[in-house]
């Protein structure tokens, strides 16, 4: 069953588990890397089967003094991901997606699907939402693709993390 919270909802640890173990665990990450300092201003969608989180997502929106470049881990001041070089103002208001993920027996099913699309959908609701922007792992562009998002920008790696590229899309 699919989920939507926030923005002001604060994710339970059976959502943090999933998205631990998708995003975080398999890079050897400790615990705690999966919880991101604004995540009780994004909007949340998740899918629970028999009482399992299976599949989390999230949406925030950009601000407009941003240009979208942020550390992909709660409280670091260290490296930043690159700045979306499509975030003009005729791209705003404009959200990111992030902490996309499914966890491995759920796979192919269209788990993910199903939260990519209803984090844009109550993106655009909530947020006025014209554009949306996420960075992807290089193994997740082609669904991404499949999703109506585009590549843009050029290859770059996040330390500890590896190859990602910007994307974006329209709504």
């Amino acid at each position: 069953m699919l989920h939507l919270a926030g923005p002001k909802w604060k994710p339970t640890a059976a959502y943090y588990d999933c998205r631990f173990a998708v995003l975080r665990q398999p890079l050897g990450f400790e615990r705690g890397a999966e919880v991101l300092n604004d995540d009780t201003e994004a909007i949340h969608a998740y899918i629970e089967l028999d009482q399992e989180i299976v599949a989390v997502g999230r949406s925030h929106l950009i601000p407009a003094s941003s240009n979208g470049s942020q550390s992909d881990f709660p409280g670091q001041s260290g490296p930043k991901t690159p700045p979306f070089s499509a975030l003009d103002a005729s791209n705003r208001p404009a959200i990111q997606i992030r902490q996309m993920g499914t966890l491995e027996a759920h796979r192919r099913k269209g788990l993910a699907a199903v939260v990519l699309k209803a984090l844009e959908e109550a993106s655009v609701q909530q947020f006025g939402a014209v554009c949306g922007f996420l960075q992807a792992r290089e193994v997740a562009i082609p669904f991404y693709q499949s999703q109506g998002w585009k590549v843009v920008d050029e290859p770059y790696s996040i330390p500890n993390v590896g190859p990602h590229r910007s994307m974006m899309k329209r709504f």
